[in-house]
């Protein structure tokens, strides 16, 4: 199959017509790319899923343009509205209890759906154009780096898909925080942008779930996700030299991904810059996990210790699978 990257208004308008036949597409957000089908069609939502390799029980994102929209899908609650009015468009997911035409390949067998409104200008318009609900998880392989470019797309699904509409470098950088309001308080399932305590503010409560995961309530919660090509290691700053004197004295090119501050501390090595802020991290996370495959492995700065790079860190404990040196 020829992937095409389109860029123009026409494109996104093939794009909508592309999700009215079944057919999936991957579009910008101001979080990752997503690869989105039709939400209400149980063969796209398949589709998702095969094209990623993605487990059929981890729920897909249904992405929505207006609040209106969100009574054709869903039962939505008082603390949803005050959510969407604080928070919408922009990266916040709310899981809600789901309306039956919504099938259950869409939401990985659950009798929940979760629901966002993307605040990027191109998911507007294409969801807007295609009239339908866009279910859409993040658009790579299965267990691969998120993508946040359209060149990350195509690296991944160039030739499974029949278009990637390219609309620059996602300004957030990892997926939206995911609220649960199924339940008597409100449970962040996970962190992003949007913190547990800014969603308190709005709602009176709110915290993050602390359970054991034995099953994907939402989705990134369940499986090993964000993994580059090369083994990815955990080290905290004062372990970040030795490690890496040590990876290389057995023979393995390997790299530091750092913050600038730290960066400096460790002089002339092969290194990744996350930046100088927990915004920056975020942005620059996915990328910065990518570019290591290009090397035989990755050591990543800890910052468990910083509250404020607590979202970033969650992508990089599930990047690294908690291994350590």
């Amino acid at each position: 199959m020829l992937t095409k990257i389109g860029k123009t208004k026409q494109d996104v308008i093939e794009a909508a017509n592309y999700l009215k036949m079944g057919e999936l597409v991957a579009f910008p957000t101001e979080t990752v790319y997503g690869l989105g089908g039709n939400a209400l069609d149980s063969e796209a939502s398949k589709k998702i899923y095969a094209v990623k390799g993605r487990p059929s029980d981890n729920p897909l994102i249904v992405h929505l343009s207006t609040w209106d929209e969100i009574h054709s899908i869903a039962r939505p609650t008082p603390a949803a509205k005050k959510l969407y009015e604080a928070f919408c468009p922009g990266p916040i997911t709310m899981i809600l209890p789901k309306l039956p035409v919504v099938p259950d390949e869409t939401t990985g067998g659950r009798n929940t759906v979760a629901v966002r409104f993307p605040s990027h200008p191109v998911a507007r318009d294409l969801i807007a154009l295609a009239g339908v609900p866009v279910a859409a998880p993040s658009a790579n392989l299965s267990k691969h780096v998120s993508p946040t470019s359209a060149e990350h797309v195509y690296q991944d699904l160039g030739g499974r898909i029949p278009m990637i509409l390219d609309g620059g470098e996602c300004d957030v950088g990892i997926e939206s925080t995911i609220v649960d309001l199924t339940g008597e308080n409100p449970v962040v399932l996970r962190p992003g942008d949007i913190t547990a305590e800014e969603i308190k503010r709005v709602l009176g409560e709110a915290d993050y779930y602390k359970g054991e995961i034995k099953e994907a309530l939402a989705p990134g919660m369940k499986y090993k996700h964000y993994s580059p090509s090369v083994p990815c290691y955990l080290a905290d700053e004062k372990s970040l030299k030795t490690a890496l004197e040590n990876l290389t004295e057995k023979g393995i090119n390997a790299v530091v991904i750092a913050t600038d501050d730290t960066l400096v501390t460790l002089g002339n090595c092969p290194a990744i810059s996350l930046g100088s802020t927990p915004r920056e991290a975020q942005h620059r996370i996915y990328g910065a996990l990518r570019d290591s495959e290009r090397y035989q492995a990755a050591i990543i700065e800890d910052l468990s210790d910083k509250k404020e790079y607590f979202a970033a860190m969650d992508r990089i404990k599930k990047a690294t699978g908690g291994n350590k040196l």
